[in-house]
Protein backbone atom coordinates (compact mmCIF):
# COMPACT_ATOMS: atom_id res chain seq x y z
CA UNK A 1 0.00 0.00 0.00
CA UNK A 2 1.39 3.38 -1.03
CA UNK A 3 0.95 6.21 1.49
CA UNK A 4 -0.02 9.70 0.30
CA UNK A 5 0.07 12.35 3.03
CA UNK A 6 -2.25 15.24 2.20
CA UNK A 7 -0.72 18.66 2.71
CA UNK A 8 -4.20 20.08 3.26
CA UNK A 9 -3.60 19.30 6.95
CA UNK A 10 0.07 20.31 7.02
CA UNK A 11 1.55 23.46 8.57
CA UNK A 12 1.38 26.01 5.74
CA UNK A 13 4.01 28.24 7.35
CA UNK A 14 6.45 25.32 7.60
CA UNK A 15 5.26 23.36 4.58
CA UNK A 16 8.71 22.42 3.29
CA UNK A 17 9.64 21.00 6.69
CA UNK A 18 6.48 18.87 6.84
CA UNK A 19 7.01 17.62 3.29
CA UNK A 20 10.60 16.64 4.04
CA UNK A 21 9.52 14.77 7.19
CA UNK A 22 7.00 12.54 5.40
CA UNK A 23 9.37 12.08 2.46
CA UNK A 24 12.12 10.77 4.76
CA UNK A 25 9.56 8.61 6.57
CA UNK A 26 8.93 6.67 3.36
CA UNK A 27 5.71 8.14 1.97
CA UNK A 28 5.54 7.45 -1.76
CA UNK A 29 3.02 10.12 -2.81
CA UNK A 30 2.29 13.69 -1.78
CA UNK A 31 -1.41 14.49 -2.14
CA UNK A 32 -2.26 18.04 -3.13
CA UNK A 33 -5.92 19.06 -2.83
CA UNK A 34 -6.86 21.88 -5.20
CA UNK A 35 -10.19 23.49 -4.29
CA UNK A 36 -11.92 26.37 -6.04
CA UNK A 37 -14.71 27.41 -3.64
CA UNK A 38 -17.31 26.31 -6.21
CA UNK A 39 -17.19 22.55 -6.69
CA UNK A 40 -16.43 22.37 -2.95
CA UNK A 41 -16.88 25.17 -0.39
CA UNK A 42 -13.21 25.61 0.51
CA UNK A 43 -10.36 27.25 -1.42
CA UNK A 44 -6.80 25.90 -1.42
CA UNK A 45 -3.65 25.55 -3.51
CA UNK A 46 -3.11 26.78 -7.05
CA UNK A 47 -0.50 25.92 -9.68
CA UNK A 48 2.06 28.23 -8.05
CA UNK A 49 2.11 26.08 -4.92
CA UNK A 50 2.82 23.01 -7.02
CA UNK A 51 5.64 24.76 -8.85
CA UNK A 52 7.23 25.66 -5.50
CA UNK A 53 6.84 22.13 -4.12
CA UNK A 54 8.23 20.23 -7.11
CA UNK A 55 11.95 21.05 -6.53
CA UNK A 56 11.91 20.02 -2.85
CA UNK A 57 10.77 16.40 -3.18
CA UNK A 58 11.00 13.37 -5.44
CA UNK A 59 7.72 11.97 -4.17
CA UNK A 60 4.98 11.42 -6.71
CA UNK A 61 2.91 14.61 -6.78
CA UNK A 62 -0.70 13.46 -6.72
CA UNK A 63 -2.87 16.47 -7.63
CA UNK A 64 -6.58 16.18 -6.80
CA UNK A 65 -8.61 18.82 -8.66
CA UNK A 66 -11.77 19.53 -6.69
CA UNK A 67 -12.74 22.27 -9.12
CA UNK A 68 -15.54 22.99 -11.55
CA UNK A 69 -14.57 22.25 -15.17
CA UNK A 70 -11.08 21.00 -14.31
CA UNK A 71 -10.05 20.76 -17.95
CA UNK A 72 -9.31 24.50 -17.73
CA UNK A 73 -6.36 23.85 -15.41
CA UNK A 74 -4.93 20.49 -16.47
CA UNK A 75 -2.11 21.74 -18.68
CA UNK A 76 -0.88 24.29 -16.14
CA UNK A 77 -0.69 21.75 -13.33
CA UNK A 78 1.06 19.27 -15.60
CA UNK A 79 3.60 21.89 -16.63
CA UNK A 80 4.25 22.75 -12.99
CA UNK A 81 5.18 19.21 -12.03
CA UNK A 82 2.09 17.08 -11.40
CA UNK A 83 2.74 13.36 -11.85
CA UNK A 84 -0.90 12.35 -11.39
CA UNK A 85 -3.92 14.59 -11.97
CA UNK A 86 -7.32 13.55 -10.65
CA UNK A 87 -10.63 14.94 -11.88
CA UNK A 88 -14.10 14.32 -10.49
CA UNK A 89 -16.63 12.71 -12.79
CA UNK A 90 -19.20 15.04 -11.20
CA UNK A 91 -17.24 18.21 -12.00
CA UNK A 92 -17.52 18.37 -15.79
CA UNK A 93 -19.82 17.23 -18.61
CA UNK A 94 -16.65 16.48 -20.58
CA UNK A 95 -14.91 13.97 -18.31
CA UNK A 96 -13.51 11.96 -21.23
CA UNK A 97 -11.95 15.09 -22.70
CA UNK A 98 -10.51 16.06 -19.30
CA UNK A 99 -8.83 12.67 -18.94
CA UNK A 100 -7.49 12.85 -22.48
CA UNK A 101 -6.01 16.27 -21.75
CA UNK A 102 -4.22 14.86 -18.71
CA UNK A 103 -2.70 12.02 -20.74
CA UNK A 104 -1.75 14.37 -23.57
CA UNK A 105 -0.02 16.66 -21.07
CA UNK A 106 2.22 13.80 -19.96
CA UNK A 107 0.68 13.08 -16.55
CA UNK A 108 -1.12 10.00 -15.28
CA UNK A 109 -4.91 10.31 -15.39
CA UNK A 110 -7.15 9.69 -12.39
CA UNK A 111 -10.93 9.75 -12.20
CA UNK A 112 -12.54 10.55 -8.84
CA UNK A 113 -15.98 9.64 -7.47
CA UNK A 114 -17.82 11.20 -4.55
CA UNK A 115 -19.58 9.10 -1.89
CA UNK A 116 -22.93 9.54 -3.65
CA UNK A 117 -21.63 8.46 -7.07
CA UNK A 118 -21.77 4.77 -8.06
CA UNK A 119 -18.96 2.90 -9.77
CA UNK A 120 -21.26 2.44 -12.77
CA UNK A 121 -20.80 6.15 -13.56
CA UNK A 122 -17.13 5.62 -14.44
CA UNK A 123 -17.19 2.15 -16.00
CA UNK A 124 -16.84 3.54 -19.56
CA UNK A 125 -13.68 5.40 -18.47
CA UNK A 126 -11.78 2.68 -16.65
CA UNK A 127 -9.85 1.52 -19.71
CA UNK A 128 -8.12 4.91 -19.99
CA UNK A 129 -7.21 5.76 -16.37
CA UNK A 130 -4.10 5.05 -14.33
CA UNK A 131 -5.83 5.54 -10.99
CA UNK A 132 -9.34 5.71 -9.51
CA UNK A 133 -9.90 7.74 -6.36
CA UNK A 134 -12.79 6.67 -4.16
CA UNK A 135 -13.75 9.47 -1.79
CA UNK A 136 -14.35 7.95 1.63
CA UNK A 137 -15.71 11.26 2.97
CA UNK A 138 -17.54 14.11 1.28
CA UNK A 139 -14.87 16.28 -0.38
CA UNK A 140 -13.86 19.73 0.76
CA UNK A 141 -12.75 19.45 4.38
CA UNK A 142 -10.23 17.43 6.35
CA UNK A 143 -10.85 15.60 9.60
CA UNK A 144 -14.08 13.84 8.62
CA UNK A 145 -15.10 10.36 9.68
CA UNK A 146 -14.49 7.46 7.28
CA UNK A 147 -17.62 6.27 5.42
CA UNK A 148 -17.55 2.44 5.53
CA UNK A 149 -20.03 2.09 2.66
CA UNK A 150 -17.18 3.14 0.36
CA UNK A 151 -15.62 -0.30 0.89
CA UNK A 152 -18.22 -1.81 -1.44
CA UNK A 153 -17.04 0.48 -4.25
CA UNK A 154 -13.42 -0.47 -3.66
CA UNK A 155 -14.33 -4.16 -3.85
CA UNK A 156 -16.33 -3.55 -7.01
CA UNK A 157 -13.42 -1.75 -8.67
CA UNK A 158 -11.00 -4.48 -7.61
CA UNK A 159 -13.30 -7.08 -9.15
CA UNK A 160 -13.45 -5.09 -12.41
CA UNK A 161 -9.66 -4.99 -12.48
CA UNK A 162 -9.56 -8.77 -12.28
CA UNK A 163 -12.35 -9.53 -14.75
CA UNK A 164 -11.44 -6.88 -17.35
CA UNK A 165 -7.66 -6.97 -16.99
CA UNK A 166 -7.27 -3.36 -15.90
CA UNK A 167 -4.20 -2.28 -13.95
CA UNK A 168 -5.22 1.07 -12.43
CA UNK A 169 -4.43 1.88 -8.81
CA UNK A 170 -7.33 2.31 -6.39
CA UNK A 171 -6.84 5.27 -4.07
CA UNK A 172 -8.90 6.17 -1.01
CA UNK A 173 -9.19 9.62 0.53
CA UNK A 174 -10.92 10.63 3.74
CA UNK A 175 -10.87 9.43 7.33
CA UNK A 176 -7.87 7.18 6.71
CA UNK A 177 -6.18 6.05 9.92
CA UNK A 178 -4.16 3.02 10.99
CA UNK A 179 -7.36 1.00 11.47
CA UNK A 180 -9.49 2.11 8.49
CA UNK A 181 -6.55 1.67 6.11
CA UNK A 182 -6.55 -2.07 6.83
CA UNK A 183 -10.17 -2.43 5.70
CA UNK A 184 -9.40 -0.44 2.56
CA UNK A 185 -6.41 -2.61 1.70
CA UNK A 186 -8.44 -5.80 2.22
CA UNK A 187 -11.09 -4.43 -0.15
CA UNK A 188 -8.49 -3.81 -2.85
CA UNK A 189 -7.16 -0.27 -2.33
CA UNK A 190 -3.51 0.26 -3.30
CA UNK A 191 -2.97 3.93 -2.35
CA UNK A 192 -4.17 5.72 0.80
CA UNK A 193 -4.42 9.48 1.34
CA UNK A 194 -4.07 10.59 4.95
CA UNK A 195 -4.14 14.21 6.05
CA UNK A 196 -5.27 15.02 9.57
CA UNK A 197 -4.07 11.64 10.86
CA UNK A 198 -0.51 12.28 9.64
CA UNK A 199 -0.22 16.02 10.19
CA UNK A 200 -1.65 16.19 13.70
CA UNK A 201 1.17 18.37 15.02
CA UNK A 202 2.76 15.54 17.00
CA UNK A 203 4.92 13.23 14.88
CA UNK A 204 4.11 12.94 11.15
CA UNK A 205 6.93 10.44 10.58
CA UNK A 206 5.54 8.10 13.22
CA UNK A 207 2.09 8.31 11.66
CA UNK A 208 3.43 7.41 8.23
CA UNK A 209 5.22 4.45 9.80
CA UNK A 210 2.02 3.37 11.58
CA UNK A 211 0.12 3.36 8.30
CA UNK A 212 2.85 1.39 6.55
CA UNK A 213 3.11 -1.08 9.42
CA UNK A 214 -0.66 -1.62 9.42
CA UNK A 215 -0.60 -2.64 5.76
CA UNK A 216 2.45 -4.91 5.70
Amino acid sequence: MKIAPSILSADYVNLQKDIEIVDKAGAEYLHIDVMDGQFVPAISYGPGWLKAIRPITNMTLDVHLMVQNPERFVEQFAENGADIIGVHVESTPHIHRALQLIKNAGAKAEVVINPGTPVEAIKPLLYMVDQVLVMTVNPGFGGQKFLPEALKKIKQLDQLKQTEGYDFDIEVDGGVKNNTIVDCQKAGATVAVAGSYVFDGVDPAAKVKALKDATK
